[in-house]
């Protein structure tokens, strides 16, 4: 848009790169910007800094925290001999907003892809392998894609050396969807009729 002042375009750039926000949406969400007080943009460009800066991965589980061990891990309400391995951070997240999990959790950092040079060293398994204890139990919850599975599978065998119940979600989540995609309902019965493995 060559109408607009260079700086206003490089905002509408920068938005549009944000995961579903398409050009429209970044130009709206631009000019409630440029409409609204100071304090907003200030506020939100603090908010952006801030996550940039505080938040790290949890010491424990891989999840993001501004300490060095998140508040699930923390939580002496949890169950900690009951891990739900997921592929990212906001994975947890999902799980979280239906209240039907009382486990701690472990981050993998993304699932095995040989075609994209991701193996088993570039994920968090090792530290996964190190929180696993006699009689534990361990829900694998990767997502139900081709790459998900593989690391299940993977996972299911390296656990296998253990004295611990492996499990994963039953079916009910859809075959190569995303887990921050599947309606609630859906997740706490996959979670509650998780199989083993």
């Amino acid at each position: 848009m060559h109408s607009l002042p260079d700086s206003a375009n490089r905002l509408i750039d920068e938005l549009s790169r944000l995961p579903g926000i398409g050009r429209k949406t970044a130009q709206r969400l631009a000019f409630h910007l440029l409409s609204s007080d100071s304090e907003l943009s200030h506020s939100l460009s603090k908010a952006l800094l801030d996550i940039k800066v505080k938040i790290k991965n949890c010491s424990i589980c891989n999840g993001i925290t501004e300490d060095d061990s998140c508040k699930i891990c923390n939580d002496p309400r949890r169950d900690p001999n009951l891990i739900c391995v997921v592929e990212n951070a906001y994975d947890i997240f999902v799980f979280e907003k239906t209240n039907s999990f009382s486990g701690t959790y472990h981050v993998l950092g993304g699932a095995l892809s040989p075609l994209d040079g991701i193996g088993p060293e570039d994920l968090n398994i090792n530290s996964l392998v190190e929180r696993v204890e006699d009689g534990m139990e361990v829900v694998i919850a990767t997502n139900p894609s081709v790459e998900g599975e593989t690391t299940a599978l993977y996972l299911s065998k390296i656990l296998g050396h253990y004295e611990v119940n492996v499990s994963k979600l039953a079916r009910g989540v859809p075959v190569g969807s995303d887990l921050e995609y599947v309606d609630d309902a859906t997740l706490i019965r996959a979670m509650e009729g998780r199989v083993s493995v």
